[in-house]
């Protein structure tokens, strides 16, 4: 199962909406056959195994990352597949919560005769595929946040400068999330102070869709944001408006390449789970966050950030201001949200804290909750 989940590995940034598979065939003790899901649309992990397995596949042990799938999609049913090859026993990790899946591929399995084992590294298999199990238990992607800050809590300085606060190896690893998730957000404000690319500079990387919430299209025609990667693949950009948006800048967005989609306002702004839920629906399973404070806390707010990733450069701007995150905050230290599963790291002289976001009873008080 270890190797299958490395397999499934594979696949990372490439799948959506679909799970990283990996699958492993084991007959008489020797590996006879090993396949991932390389991208929507192609074979699943169980059917490039069987095939490399060929003859070899009857009798054998299927361990495989995730339940197989037992309907018609893109693909035939990967328990028909097992089936037909004649495997006599499967080993899965983790159930698929996908509601057209949700048990039925086990069943259909154990239906048939064979032998199946549920549980086996669950929970590395679990946090491998977060974003996609995030996407189909909440009908939203999973968000990361990423945000830099300074010694002093800062991540501008007064004339809201932000670069760079941290060094080369941690914005590397910035590069490396945006290559994996689906997506990458920012709010309207960090593309007029920062003008930023969002591209993805890494040898043979992928830019994500870039989403931009913008509540009343102050994103301007000529940012930098619509200009292609630099592989020469044009820029694929959403932006998120609410009804006050001017039809004249949306008409001129809309002209750049854009695609303006109109959303229901909350407080002023656009509602963050009706993004997130259009989001999902475009098949975007996992979401990098990079908007600044007000944005981000109307995330936080929505209880729609899954995992921080907080960098901590060692430099010093002083001033007021220039908080990480935004809002009104909360009002009393048990509405605090928390962070579990932590990690430090150092990366060159930064230091990056990483977290899962546990958050309050909804009876504690978290606006928005």
């Amino acid at each position: 199962m270890a190797r299958a989940l490395e397999l499934a590995e594979l696949g990372r940034g490439r799948v959506a909406p679909n799970p990283m598979v990996g699958c492993v065939l084991v007959a008489d003790g020797e590996v006879v056959g090993e396949g991932w899901h390389r991208a929507a649309g192609l074979p699943h992990a169980e059917a490039e195994a069987l095939a490399a397995a060929g003859e070899r596949a009857r009798g054998a042990t299927a361990y495989v990352t995730l339940e197989p799938c037992d309907h018609h999609g893109r693909t035939p049913p990967c328990t028909e597949a097992l089936l037909s090859a004649g495997v006599g026993r499967v080993v899965i990790a983790t159930l698929d919560p996908d509601p057209r899946v949700a048990g039925a591929g086990v069943a259909r399995l154990r239906g048939s005769g064979v032998e199946v084992e549920v549980g086996v590294l669950a929970a590395e298999a679990e946090k491998r595929n977060e974003a996609y199990l995030t996407s189909r238990r909440l009908g939203r992607p999973f968000v990361l946040y990423k945000t830099a800050m300074t010694l002093d809590g800062k991540i501008a300085t007064r004339t809201g400068r932000s670069r760079w606060i941290t060094g080369e190896r941690s914005r590397a690893r910035v590069q490396r999330w945006r290559n994996e998730l689906d997506a990458v957000a920012v709010g309207v404000n960090t593309v007029l102070l920062d003008d930023p690319l969002l591209t993805t500079r890494l040898d043979g990387g992928r830019t994500p869709l870039k989403v931009v919430f913008d509540s009343v299209a102050r994103t301007p025609p000529g940012a930098r944001l619509f200009e292609p990667d630099a592989a020469g693949v044009d820029a694929r950009v959403l932006l998120f408006v609410t009804e006050r948006a001017s039809e004249r800048r949306t008409a001129e967005l809309e002209a750049r390449g854009a695609e303006v989609v109109v959303m229901p306002e909350v407080q002023g702004r656009v509602d963050v789970r009706a993004a997130l839920a259009a989001l999902d629906r475009r098949g975007v399973s996992g979401l990098l966050l990079e908007g600044g404070g007000t944005l981000a806390w109307a995330f936080f707010e929505a209880q729609a950030v899954d995992r921080v990733a907080w960098f901590i450069g060692p430099k010093l701007l002083g001033g007021p201001g220039a908080s990480p995150l935004g809002g009104v905050g909360v009002a009393a230290m048990d509405e605090a949200l928390t962070l579990t599963e932590i990690a430090t790291e150092t990366l060159g002289v930064d230091v990056l804290v990483t977290g899962r976001v546990r958050y309050p009873a909804p009876s504690a008080g978290v606006e928005g909750a």
